[in-house]
């Protein structure tokens, strides 16, 4: 994944850029110094860095507009980075790129509970809007494992996910309007605090859209009422196969769990070592959680817990208190952290139909023994998106690509059976190649047009999403024009 090289004449504007940004922003607020900017040169893809022209700080949503009026003046190109956190390399800067982030953009701007939303400036991170208004017994229901750190502005960027999407959808589902400041700097309102908007469906076409349209500076969001209870069960088994056949039967069945999450034997032991969350030691692990009253949540485990023992786990257990659930919980929040402490892994993130979840990690497994890599699985089962995390050494000449190579069957392999490249992590640089596995051209041209219409220069995270040899023909013609 070759990033473009910066052109000689961009590199030349640096320090006119620098000055031009002084006098919209604090001088504190324009970061450009090469041993600051190295902070900036990668998300959490970090087997890709490259450290910007300059990374901005802003404080509004006026800053964030005056920066992009002088880079789209300028012809500079800008990067939207939240809180770095993108597994996807949606952040990763281009050379004559500029960061724009959105750290401190972090209040709460309204809250109105009679009419269940919240609107919060995007650098907020996630776990921290449900933090504003839990005292009052609401909740924000996207729950990203990143939740602790990362910002609203990427989970809009990349219709982030969690463990209880199952049951409360992604971030689109949860998603009432926003404030968007285009390239050229116009500050626009798409959706709002109303139950639906007429027109078309704009912010449908954000939500998803990897900085590639605008930058959301604010998000008015849905909150909902905290459920009576909520108890975990632990089902262990002796196979990953059994295990996600046991998940297809739960769906089958029409119980809506409000999370099933799935773990293999070598996340559960990182986990358990790194959590202490008291889980069985077995093949495969499901974490199934259900909500409501005591009884709703009696009767739902009752008919979950008769699907699981058709399938013989070799462990069935359910939480006996909130600690406990706390440290299950503690244990599938903490695993791509607890497998970074033993191994380089690479995070997939491919969606399949919950049916062809025991094909396809029987597929994983053939593929780990084909390219000799070890794969841990930790995914959100219940509505299929998975997250094999490919181990490799990153000291070790060839493996990465090796990595990244065996990820690309994973992903074409999750097309193959009739779902798609990515969940809630985002295209970014890591399938943009691989867009081609699951998009006709004609189906490409569609979105290439819509983002024709929002960044005719091309200016708004350049190298990301498309490939670029797709892309290509739209750059030049944008550069020939500026």
């Amino acid at each position: 994944m070759q990033m473009p090289t910066p052109d000689a004449d961009i590199l030349a504007k640096k320090t006119r850029i620098i000055s031009l940004l002084q006098e919209v922003l604090p001088h504190d607020a324009v970061i450009h110094e090469p041993e600051e900017t190295r902070a900036y040169e990668c998300d959490a893809l970090t087997a890709y860095k490259c450290p910007p022209l300059v990374a901005v700080l802003p404080s509004s949503t006026e800053e964030v507009a005056a920066v992009l009026k002088i880079c789209h003046a300028e012809g500079v190109p800008v990067v939207p980075r939240g809180s770095g956190t993108s597994l996807a390399g949606g952040a990763l800067p281009t050379a004559d790129s500029v960061i724009l982030g959105v750290a401190k953009l972090n209040r709460v701007l309204e809250t109105d509970y009679d009419n269940r939303f919240i609107r919060v400036q995007t650098g907020r991170t996630n776990l921290s809007v449900t933090g504003a208004v839990e005292a009052e017994d609401f909740f924000y229901a996207p729950d990203p494992s990143s939740q602790l750190a990362c910002a609203i502005a990427g989970n809009i960027a990349m219709n982030s996910g969690g463990a209880h999407c199952l049951k409360y959808g992604v971030t689109t589902n949860n998603l009432m309007g926003v404030t968007m400041v285009t390239m050229e700097g116009e500050i626009i309102e798409i959706g709002g605090a109303h139950l639906d908007a007429s027109g078309l469906d704009l912010l449908g076409v954000i939500c998803g859209s990897e900085g590639q349209l605008g930058v959301v500076t604010e998000a008015t969001l849905r909150i909902l009422r905290k459920p009576e209870g909520a108890r975990p069960v632990l089902m262990g088994f002796d196979s990953n196969e059994v295990a996600g056949a046991c998940v297809s039967d739960i769906i089958k069945a029409g119980v809506l769990p409000v999370a099933i999450e799935f773990m293999d034997r070598p996340c559960i032991e990182a986990c358990e070592n790194f959590a202490k969350a008291g889980y069985p030691m077995c093949e495969a692990l499901l974490i199934v959680e259900v909500e409501g009253s005591a009884a709703e949540i009696d009767a739902q485990l009752g008919v979950i817990k008769q699907i699981a023992m058709k399938h013989n786990p070799v462990e069935l257990r359910e939480s006996a208190s909130a600690a406990e659930s706390a440290a299950i919980w503690k244990g599938r929040k903490s695993a791509f952290g607890a497998m970074g402490q033993i191994n380089d892994y690479m995070c997939l993130d491919g969606t399949i139909p919950v049916s062809e979840l025991p094909r396809v990690l029987r597929g994983i497994a053939d593929l780990s023994t084909k390219y000799g890599l070890d794969v841990a699985n930790v995914f959100h089962a219940g509505d299929g998106n998975m997250h094999p995390l490919i181990l490799f050494d990153a000291n070790k000449p060839g493996d990465l690509e090796l990595c990244e190579e065996m990820g690309a069957e994973v992903l074409k392999l999750c097309v193959e059976v009739g779902g798609c490249l990515t969940g809630e992590h985002g295209v970014g640089i890591e399938k943009r190649d691989l867009m081609t596995a699951q998009f006709t051209d004609a189906d490409m041209e569609m979105q290439l047009r819509v983002k024709d219409v929002f960044d005719p220069d091309w200016l708004l995270n350049p190298a990301k999403v498309f490939p670029l040899h797709v892309t290509a023909p739209r750059r030049e013609r944008a550069q020939a024009a500026a």
